[in-house]
């Protein structure tokens, strides 16, 4: 077995063990980027091959840092990166070099990663297809000329092609869940607040998007998840770490799933998503769970109403200042000067009014935990689409309205800000991943990844098939 082929919590007891050598691994890597990449396109802003080598020679012998320690990792390139270009996807910020790292990278360079390059983004993470005038389209594993989903479209890309062996991504909307179900691998949004963000901007209104970790196996999200996690007492709503990897053990027998499938028809699906993963349902089954299919808990359109009027809000404040000067006004994506319109036409009301249907959201779905201990349903509405599309203009002749409206089945987690594990659902007739996503009780994200780690040793499909590179 290559050893870009190992998970990353293989690599780190190998290297902790003196087994495996920092830079036998990172030779091994650079080979394999410098062999896929230019045909897929998901790492991008690499440093000097010769750097990266000494950088890995060093950690050969240096002491061990943390559950990183010489493992090498692209950087989503929505996260600044000391010394290495950070560029948001936009030519606004084309040659951006970063002094300091975001408290996220800080956090897994301190655990010892070295940081090879970044992972392609779409322009300012809209939309979940990872194309941008500074690097162009990032394509997927499984068929490039699909894409690998976004805004992670690049970390998810990176680790099916086993360019990487672990990553970190953002979720806003779907950003974690929608390209790890494209590319077939693991992508974990954690309960809002466990993974802090930087003291920058607003931190009380700025609810609705998280970071979190991506991978081929549980045990690597996990542990990761534990590097990235852990309060910052400049921002609040903060969580505490938890050593995450020793708790994914659990039984699945007594268990109870609900199955919320398509929402009763008002998430529009393409033809086999929905029975590609009633076939996965049936692992849970196998270990003892009982699923329910079950009817919508709440109102998809007022989900909608309050997801899109709160996001064009926080987008429209957060990128005024770009938008405001007309210069760079011309640069931004058409969806982002949408997205900053929508919200410069919002009353304070409207926003109130968002908020407390948010707020009923969540109280209806703690009494649905009361019930269940995790609900499931898809993680895409599509199948990877061709990279030449901006985005779906409908969905089995249901026209979408906006640029985002295909998505719109991960806004019931992403609106109260829940743990949710996208998991593998295995392969469409086309030959095509889909995922699931795996959702449990606000702050119970252990609880989810033990559920994700007993499907994950029943199924791994990440290494049953692996992509046709």
């Amino acid at each position: 077995m290559a050893l870009t082929d190992l998970s990353a919590s293989d690599l780190s007891r190998a290297i902790a063990a003196r087994k495996l050598a920092p830079s036998d691994l990172m030779a091994e890597t650079l080979a394999r980027i410098e062999r896929l990449n230019p045909a897929l396109n998901a790492v991008v802003s690499m440093p000097d091959p010769d750097r990266l080598m000494q950088a890995a020679r060093a950690a050969d012998d240096a002491p061990r840092k943390g559950w990183l320690h010489g493992i090498p990792l692209a950087v989503k390139d929505l996260v600044a990166t000391a010394g290495i270009r950070t560029t948001w996807g936009s030519p606004l910020y084309a040659n951006h070099m970063p002094a300091k790292d975001d408290l996220l990278a800080a956090r897994m360079r301190a655990a010892g990663a070295i940081f090879i390059g970044k992972t392609n983004t779409p322009e300012w993470g809209h939309g979940s297809h990872s194309f941008n005038p500074v690097f162009g389209v990032t394509r997927n594993p499984y068929d490039p000329n699909r894409t690998a989903g976004g805004s992670s479209g690049g970390a998810a890309a990176a680790l099916a092609a086993r360019m990487v062996a672990v990553a970190d991504g953002s979720d806003m909307m779907g950003s974690l869940r929608n390209p790890a179900a494209f590319c077939n691998v693991y992508g974990f949004r954690p309960s809002f607040g466990l993974v802090p963000s930087d003291a920058v901007g607003d931190a009380f209104l700025a609810t609705l998007a998280t970071e979190g970790p991506m991978s081929r196996t549980v045990e690597d999200i996990a542990n990761l998840l534990t590097v990235q996690a852990g309060e910052n007492p400049a921002t609040p709503f903060g969580r505490p770490s938890e050593p995450f990897a020793d708790r994914l053990t659990t039984d699945l027998r007594g268990k109870r799933i609900g199955w919320l499938a398509d929402w009763g028809g008002a998430y529009p699906t393409e033809a086999g998503i929905l029975s590609t993963c009633e076939t996965a349902l049936q692992t849970f089954t196998d270990l003892g769970a009982t699923v329910e299919a079950l009817p919508p808990p709440f109102p998809a359109e007022q989900l909608w109403q309050s997801w899109t009027t709160l996001r064009a809000m926080l987008n429209s404040n957060a990128k005024r200042g770009v938008y405001d000067d007309p210069t760079k006004r011309a640069q931004l994506k058409p969806e982002t000067v949408w997205e900053i319109e929508q919200g410069l036409t919002l009353s304070a009301d409207a926003v109130y009014a968002a908020s407390e249907i948010r707020s009923r959201w969540y109280a209806r779905a703690a009494r649905l935990f009361d019930q269940y201990d995790a609900l499931i349903l898809p993680s895409a509405q599509v199948w990877p689409f061709p990279t030449e599309w901006r985005w779906p203009q409908a969905i089995n002749g249901h026209p979408m309205d906006t640029y985002h409206r295909w998505m719109e089945i991960v806004v019931p987690v992403s609106l109260i800000g829940l743990p949710a594990l996208n998991i593998p659902a295995g392969f469409g007739p086309n030959g095509l991943p889909m995922g699931m996503q795996l959702v449990t009780r606000f702050g119970t994200d252990a609880a989810c990844l033990a559920l994700g780690q007993q499907y994950h040793l029943a199924t791994d499909w990440p290494a049953k098939r692996p992509p046709p590179l």
